[in-house]
């Protein structure tokens, strides 16, 4: 039977799909372009996130999807993680009004582990458990370039962790966002505000000269954000209001002889309400009643040096602090030094490689969890090269490995080998084979939960869950076979089947009556289907569409017991398939319509049913410095899950988001 919330969206759905059929019969007189960029010059965009050097999208032999400012800007995404929807090879489930799980190629969680994420050469992952801390991770999504998405192993350029993929951010320079901005939005989940000024610092070191020397771009910008509290499935509250100040500045330096400076800071802090009892968290369980409160703060420089024959030289350094309250008090203290080295290329050769310092300062304390020891400095240190060696004018074979050492198990090593064929001038055929390593961190070898443990003489009732000293990395080897084209000039599509075999995969064994401890108790394989493609069915209506398809296959490693059932956990927090369309169309008048349907399989355990969910938004630019937009999300139902148990998970309902973005050029 078919509810009025279903009839609703389903008229929604087939309004929004006429009158974008009806405008996009034919150009209307007067209509702006749909993008700057034709989908050929789209897959001309320059990527570093493959090979550590710029390359053309449709040159690079990986599964690596491009998330362009116009995708941001059109499809009304707040938050990173939500604008991290519009990749494909991505799974995204909303756990609560800020928090999300985000991985690729499964083992989705509030503690998923591998997938690195990076903000400009800024790794965010946390060494607590391997993670990300989604809701630390808020930036002026305006002032995005670009987001590139690697799903599969990367380990050999990026390190350890980068087991399932990349995700890196590049923001825009200081220099593309001159003058002020302000942009402004309400509705029924969130608030926002957010303003930018682009100042122009000058400077006498290019006078004179026609090498840009003397450029002193400055952008400074500041941000708050209100989300407001969500249901359960029963209507009751659950506890996730939040509040997010940011404020951070970035300047680019154009120096003499085309070496460039580039200097970023940021600061924020946030306060959630603290979740219902039961509700997913991280890291645990939060039985200290109070506000979860996040803040920290981090400097990067890097700097760019050009030498003779196409080469050029990178450094680039930061210092991070974060620090998370929950349960628990967490403080991380970061220093991170890079070096990157491409020699100046061959006819045959192009080699790149380069080395990497990081010095963690971890501060653990809480009676609710404990680290042991609760002050723990690490160092880690790695060496990586990589050459892309010319076969043949149409064939390429890159070879690469990488050492890298951590404070728990020593010495690690990433190989890949990537092969790609230039079948005809738009269509790619690559392979790759990889082995990557997630390594160990304080979740899998410190942790001591409760805090106390009990004693014959006074039990507690809850069992004590360990780490262990013996807790060894997770290994995973990965082959996988891939293609990227152009069938036709107004067409675009790419497509990678892959297979991943892992061992040492965790999972918690019971050790007694009342205890458990954390082990390298599961191995398996994992194997799917990733595709995508765009068409330029109007010069002012673009189509897209993606899908995934993903099988697990994990087991029990032998001489373990699986009594906690964690492999169903692991298992049971992916969604088997998922989809997207979405139609990006100009009407006249200096308005766009953009219209995202997609779905996802239902979740085994904890179980969640598959939803399917609509957006629609409506943007309207009376004149080049004024823009607003409407977005409405979820259209097709009053309400819906998407990671957790039944009983305290966030439905996630309607939504509505009117924006103004106001701009001022510099004079």
């Amino acid at each position: 039977m078919v509810g009025p919330s279903q009839r609703s969206g389903g008229c929604c759905a087939a309004l929004a799909l006429a009158v974008s059929v009806a405008w996009a019969a034919e150009p209307q007189p007067g209509a702006p372009r749909l993008s700057e960029l034709s989908l050929e010059e789209l897959g001309n965009i320059e990527i570093t996130s493959v090979s550590k050097r710029a390359e053309r999208l449709s040159e690079a032999p990986a599964s690596v999807f491009v998330i362009t400012a116009e995708d941001i800007r059109r499809s009304g995404a707040t938050s990173l993680p939500e604008a991290l929807r519009l990749a494909p090879n991505l799974q995204v489930a909303r756990i609560s009004s800020s928090f999300h799980a985000v991985t690729s190629r499964g083992f989705n969680g509030n503690l998923a582990n591998k997938l690195l994420v990076l903000i400009d050469g800024r790794s965010v992952y946390t060494p607590l458990f391997g993670g990300v801390f989604w809701d630390a991770q808020q930036l002026p999504l305006q002032d995005v370039e670009r987001i590139e998405v690697i799903s599969g192993p990367a380990g050999t350029l990026w390190g350890v962790n980068a087991v399932n993929g990349v995700i890196n951010v590049i923001t825009r320079p200081a220099s593309q966002t001159p003058g002020s901005e302000l942009s402004a939005g309400t509705g029924n989940r969130e608030r926002m505000v957010s303003v930018r000024q682009g100042l122009d610092l000058g400077g006498s070191g290019g006078e004179g000269k026609n090498d840009g020397a003397g450029q002193r771009p400055l952008r400074l910008w500041a941000r708050h954000i209100t989300e407001q509290r969500t249901r359960t499935l029963l209507g009751e509250s659950a506890g996730d209001r939040a509040h997010v100040e940011q404020a951070g500045a970035r300047t680019d330096w154009s120096l003499a002889g085309g070496d460039s400076l580039m200097a970023q800071a940021q600061l924020y802090r946030g306060r959630r309400e603290p979740p219902i009892p039961g509700a997913v968290e991280v890291p645990g369980r939060p039985l200290e009643v109070g506000q979860t409160t996040y803040s920290g703060g981090h400097v990067l420089a890097r700097w760019d040096h050009r030498l003779g024959g196409g080469g050029s030289l990178s450094v680039q350094g930061y210092l991070d602090r974060t620090e998370r309250r929950l349960g628990y008090h967490d403080r991380l203290d970061t220093a991170d030094l890079q070096l990157q080295h491409a020699l100046a290329p061959t006819s045959r050769h192009a080699v790149v490689w380069g080395m990497q310092v990081r010095r963690d300062t971890d501060r653990f304390s809480g009676p609710t969890l404990q680290m042991l020891p609760p002050l723990l400095r690490q160092m880690s240190y790695s060496l990586f090269g990589q050459d892309e060696v010319t076969l043949r004018d149409d064939l390429k074979l890159t070879l690469g490995a990488r050492a890298e050492h951590n404070a728990y198990t020593g010495m690690e090593y990433l190989p890949s080998a990537r092969l790609a064929w230039q079948a005809a001038p738009t269509q790619l055929l690559w392979a790759a084979a990889s082995r990557t390593v997630r390594s160990p961190t304080r979740l899998d070898r410190d942790l001591l939960n409760p805090g106390v443990p009990p004693s014959p003489a006074a039990p507690t009732g809850v069992p004590t869950v360990t780490g262990s000293s013996g807790f060894r990395g997770e290994v995973a080897r990965v082959l996988e076979l891939g293609w990227r084209g152009q069938p036709w000039t107004d067409t675009s599509a790419s497509a990678t089947l892959y297979r991943a075999d892992y061992e040492g995969l965790r999972s918690a064994e019971i050790t007694g009556p009342a205890s458990a401890q954390l082990v390298n108790g599961l191995k398996g394989r994992v194997q799917g289907l990733e595709a995508w493609g765009s068409w330029q069915a109007q010069p002012n209506w673009r189509l897209h569409a993606g899908a995934s398809r993903m099988e697990q296959h994990l087991r029990v490693s032998p001489g373990y017991a699986d009594l906690s059932n964690q492999l169903g956990l692991t298992e049971g927090a992916n969604p088997s398939w998922q989809w997207m369309l979405r139609s990006q169309l100009d009407l006249p008048r200096r308005t766009e319509l953009d219209v995202t349907l997609r779905g996802v399989s239902r979740l085994e355990l904890p179980a969640v049913p598959a939803y399917t969910a609509l957006d629609l938004r409506l943007g309207w630019r009376p004149s080049a410095n004024v823009e607003w937009s409407l977005t409405l999300q979820n259209l097709l139902d009053a309400g819906h899950g998407e990671f957790g148990p039944a009983a305290t998970r966030t439905e996630i309902g309607r939504s509505a988001f009117l924006q103004l973005v106001l701009r001022h050029e510099a004079p």
